[in-house]
């Protein structure tokens, strides 16, 4: 039988409404969100961004759950709705997409609080006791359930969900806390050029993931003022936070292994070369983020495909994959895939040598292509002949975008210019 505190986190998520914030644009991405918002972009060889805090919410019994979204959210809601629409409503469980709407005035979403409070009305049917606030753009597996309960038993008004990283890592890209010996945040600096170290750990610094946990009636009362604050930019980073910390119950929750206490996986694929090199991770024989674990499953839409096949042995072509992961519908034909991860329904005809690359569902590689170091975005067509990340002036005179660590990124609407340019 479940013992108390076990009861009591199951109380308290039923007692929860979580609310992802989907809308952002992830403009370090470049051309790979051009088309989709960034928590759409595709991971991990079969999954999308939002399917990990969205998986993390019913893997830790929270079933009521909201989405913002803003930015070319098209294939958002398109998968949200075929991976996430069988919740009933009547059982007290619901995945809704809350699109921005303008719900409270003329202007779209502000900022992250702003988006809370256009859906103001929205959460407050739902009657929750706590409302928990949800990034959409990170990869991380993650028990909701003890921060809730670490909320409560704090008394908080407020809690910050945060982990441990460098000062170099968190310049200028996330809001950096300072606690006490209680963990209650005394100061909190939202993306500063010099964060602040942890007591006793040189060059480490706690930063915010973007996840917070509210008293409802709390929060509503904080998004109200806000709202009315002449000048505000409608953030939690920028204008709450730093508004209630001294007069107000706020306090971090640092996300650790409650075994090891070390810090667990967690991934913000904001450029492409984090993108590239988290995905390059899974790849290893035992890849920190287990996404084997039948006690934790990441859930998602996945399109009915015929299983992946490899075919002909023979010397000079041979369908192989070495330390890769491979999704259904893809054939690999008389080529070599090395450390790469190839997406639904790719196609990769003979003669080919594919190594480190994330090729994305729908791409069809011709014969003879030496691909290297690469992102392929979707449906993207691969003429025959071509060598991608072999010689990074040609891949720049071919119109592709290479990074400062030597990723060469292609999409369709690159090939097509480059075809147009060709004839």
């Amino acid at each position: 039988m479940p013992n108390y505190v076990e009861r009591r986190i199951s109380s308290l998520t039923k007692e929860t409404y979580a609310l992802v914030l989907a809308g952002g644009r992830g403009s370090r991405l470049y051309e790979l969100t051009d088309r989709r918002a960034k928590p759409a972009t595709f991971f991990g060889g079969k999954f999308r961004i939002i399917d990990f805090p969205l998986s993390n919410c019913v893997n830790s019994g929270i079933r009521r759950v909201g989405i913002a979204t803003q930015y070319k959210s098209h294939s958002l809601i398109r998968h949200v709705n075929r991976g996430w629409g069988h919740f009933k409503k009547e059982l007290g469980e619901s995945i809704e997409i809350l699109p921005a709407s303008q719900q409270t005035g003329d202007g779209w979403y502000l900022g992250t609080a702003d988006a809370v409070f256009q859906n103001i009305d929205i959460i407050r049917h739902e009657l929750p006791k706590y409302v928990m606030i949800l990034s959409g753009d990170h990869v991380y597996r993650m028990d909701y359930g003890p921060l809730l309960a670490e909320h409560v038993a704090n008394e908080a008004d407020m809690t910050v969900c945060c982990i441990e990283t460098s000062v170099e890592e968190a310049a200028g890209q996330f809001g950096v806390m300072t606690v006490d010996e209680d963990s209650r945040v005394c100061r909190f600096d939202e993306k500063p050029a010099n964060p602040s170290e942890v007591p006793g750990k040189p060059g480490v610094t706690l930063a915010s993931m973007g996840n917070y946990v509210f008293n409802t009636e709390f929060l509503f009362e904080q998004l109200e003022k806000d709202a009315a604050q002449e000048g505000s930019s409608g953030d939690f980073g920028n204008d709450i936070i730093p508004r209630i910390i001294e007069s107000h119950r706020v306090f971090a929750f640092p996300f650790k292994d409650p075994d090891s206490e070390k810090q667990p996986y967690w991934r913000d694929v904001g450029t492409l070369d984090s993108f590239w090199e988290a995905n390059m991770e899974l790849v290893a024989p035992e890849p920190q983020l287990n996404m084997y674990d039948e006690n934790w499953p990441i859930w998602t839409y996945q399109e009915q495909t015929a299983p992946a096949k490899f075919v002909f042995d023979q010397d000079e072509r041979r369908g192989i994959a070495i330390d890769s992961t491979v999704s259904g519908g893809v054939v690999v034909s008389g080529s070599t895939v090395k450390r790469s991860l190839l997406f639904s329904k790719v196609r990769v005809n003979s003669y080919c040598d594919i190594d480190e690359s994330v090729i994305l569902p729908g791409v069809i590689i011709n014969r003879n292509c030496v691909i290297k170091k690469a992102i392929i975005d979707r449906s993207s067509i691969i003429p025959e002949g071509m060598e991608i990340g072999v010689n990074h002036d040609n891949d720049r005179a071919n119109g592709f975008r290479v990074t400062d660590k030597g990723v060469v990124l292609v999409t369709r609407g690159m090939l097509d210019k480059l075809e147009s340019n060709n004839k």
